[in-house]
């Protein structure tokens, strides 16, 4: 009988003072109230058919049918004709059932939707009391009002009141009651229906998050490592193409390097070419992390050493213990220091550059620090930002940030570009 509107359709279509009737179950619930009153008037045989009877139906099936739309309205006024047509003596049966078709429509209906009224009388909607208590304020009224007319006005006895007003005070209640049950029962359902769509909407967001992190932490990972073999192995191809007739050792030993790094660089690449393949898949299996390519401190020295190799004087300096460093931060450690190193090479246009790590017992701090001489426009050298918008100061600020770090780059103790991040390390 009654078409369930969701939330969405009632935002399209604008106010929803209740639920909404199909045609055919609202033509079926006018006929059967035109056909009742009907019916009950030839049974009792005291009151004119055509004259009170049948404009008495013919209302009541018309106020039925307006119900789908406008439900508290067709309820008051189904109420008004049932006392209008009683008090005046053209109706002589019923004095509550004849708008139980209005009163369940009210008590199965919604509070109007306040928020998409947009009429004039927005605050008055939305101080209309809710389905179930207006209709039973509603009937409360018209049993009292009818106890009223029957005792002062026709003047029948108190037992004949009760007999005539508290069957159809009973049906009534037993009307309401089932209605108010559909009306609960119908909400849950709705509640529950748009709680799995809320869920639906936050693991789609969720995904999406995970997604757009795994894709930062790809394009970090893949600029770290192409840059560095990229820088590397064209120094080492230099040094050799340039050693090659006065030192073929020494040309060995770079070609020897730039194949050292290029095979680190295609393990890397492969892992991350896992990631781009199987989506969503950490190292573990469970997913919501890119299983980047295992490097940690260790490696550290291995970067300096092929910074020496490519003309660069580098040293290293550690303080503390790195045994209680998590391997995430010993990462993103590996890669600052390994792009750092790599902005030196191409950028600083210096002869020295140090790499100071200490390990204190709530944060690693890393410093790496050139002597190359200031960019023109005052900028400093080394910044990876320069010819085309490189990303390798923001891939490095990403990582501090996303370990709760603290990053900055400027001007180093001597005058050439300093790269600092401090990275906690929970207990």
């Amino acid at each position: 009988m009654i078409e369930e509107r969701t939330g969405a359709d009632r935002d399209r279509t604008g106010p929803a003072e209740g639920p909404a009737v199909t045609r055919a179950a609202g033509a079926a619930a006018a006929a059967v109230t035109a056909v009742a009153v009907v019916t009950a008037e030839a049974l009792a045989g005291d009151g004119p058919l055509l004259t009170g009877a049948a404009p008495y139906a013919l209302g009541l099936a018309a106020l039925v049918l307006a119900a789908g739309r406008w439900p508290r309205a067709a309820l008051l006024l189904s109420v008004q004709t049932v006392i209008a047509f009683r008090a005046s003596g053209l109706s002589d049966v019923g004095w509550l059932w004849p708008a139980t078709a209005a009163y369940v429509l009210v008590a199965a209906g919604d509070r109007p939707a306040g928020g998409a009224v947009r009429h004039r009388f927005d605050a008055l909607v939305r101080r209309v009391p809710d389905g179930p208590a207006l209709a039973v304020g509603v009937g409360v009224f018209q049993v009292v009002f009818a106890a009223d007319w029957e005792l002062f006005v026709a003047g029948m006895s108190g037992r004949a009141v009760v007999a005539e007003l508290g069957a159809e005070t009973l049906w009534l209640a037993l009307a309401l009651a089932a209605a108010t049950a559909w009306r609960n029962g119908r909400n849950w359902r709705r509640e529950e229906a748009a709680g799995r769509e809320r869920a639906a909407r936050e693991r789609e967001a969720e995904a999406r998050r995970r997604a757009e992190a795994e894709r930062l932490q790809i394009a970090r990972e893949l600029h770290d490592v192409v840059a560095h073999t990229l820088t590397v192995v064209g120094v080492q191809l230099r040094v050799a193409v340039e050693a090659l007739e006065d030192d073929p050792e020494e040309a060995r030993a770079a070609l020897t390097t730039a194949q050292e790094v290029r095979a680190t660089a295609v393990a890397d690449l492969r892992s991350l070419v896992g990631v781009l393949r199987e989506p969503g898949r950490d190292a573990a299996g469970g997913g919501g992390a890119v299983p980047a390519p295992e490097r940690g401190l260790d490696g550290v020295g291995e970067l300096v050493e092929r910074v020496r190799a490519a003309g660069l004087d580098a040293d290293v300096e550690t303080a503390g213990d790195p045994a209680g460093v998590p391997a995430p931060v010993a990462l993103a450690v590996y890669r600052i220091v390994q792009e750092s190193l790599t902005n030196a090479v191409r950028h600083s246009g210096g002869t020295r550059v140090d790499v100071r790590l200490r390990y204190d017992a709530g944060a690693v701090r890393v410093e790496i620090a050139d002597d190359g001489p200031a960019k023109p426009g005052g900028r400093p050298a080394g910044a990876g930002e320069g010819e085309g918008g490189g990303h390798g100061v923001a891939g490095m600020r990403e990582r501090v940030s996303v370990l709760g770090g603290e990053f900055a780059v400027g001007p180093g103790e001597r005058g050439g570009y300093a790269v600092r991040a401090v990275i906690p390390v929970p207990s």
